[in-house]
């Protein structure tokens, strides 16, 4: 495939992601729509076209060392995949790296790189939002996934019906400080925003 073929998806399951990097000597968690399906409990849900790995910026090379046999993909915006250099380290605008086993296999993994400073995990599209890494990941049957209020923020950018179901299926569960969180966090970044009058 060419640099530019974006190709096939056929997503690996969350314990064949969490098998990939079960020995990553560094924090990554499951990220996007089944980060809600595991707060909600409710498997298949919905379908899911992808699976997203996150990680802090500043880990990614021994992210990327975990796959060392894989064909790695850094996603330059506006949508054009490179390889990712051995050695390389990425830097804004690039924070997505689409993994697969070999070029003439289908994507199975997004990795997803995430800014910090010490000890704090900082929002991509806002610096001012911030999150103690302590605070970030909860695990769920040996699996770390992004906390649900984090990543229903990520959703709001661009609420597509998924996106909505997400929210509406986990906003009940939410608990008042993961409310506070989310909302404080959505009036920050966009003061309008429909799902304000629910939170």
């Amino acid at each position: 495939m060419g640099e530019n073929d974006l190709g096939n998806w056929e997503p690996l399951t969350v314990p064949e992601a969490a098998g990939l990097f079960a020995d990553c000597a560094c924090p990554w968690w499951i990220m996007g729509g089944l980060a809600i399906e595991a707060f909600v409990g409710a498997q298949d849900r919905r379908q899911h076209d992808d699976i997203d790995v996150g990680c802090l910026a500043r880990d990614q090379l021994r992210v990327g060392a975990s796959l060392p046999s894989w064909d790695l993909r850094c996603a330059d915006p506006p949508g054009r995949l490179r390889r990712w250099l051995d050695g390389e380290i990425l830097e804004e605008p690039v924070h997505d790296v689409w993994a697969r086993e070999r070029p003439d296999r289908p994507w199975c993994l997004q990795i997803v790189l995430n800014p910090s400073v010490g000890d704090e995990w900082i929002y991509r599209r806002d610096p001012r939002i911030r999150r103690r890494l302590a605070d970030l990941v909860w695990v769920s049957a040996g699996v770390p996934y992004l906390v649900p209020e984090v990543q229903l923020l990520f959703k709001s950018k661009t609420v597509r019906p998924k996106d909505e179901q997400d929210f509406e299926d986990g906003l009940p569960l939410l608990d008042l400080r993961q409310r506070a969180w989310l909302r404080d966090a959505l009036r920050a970044v966009d003061p309008s925003h429909a799902w304000l009058a629910a939170l």
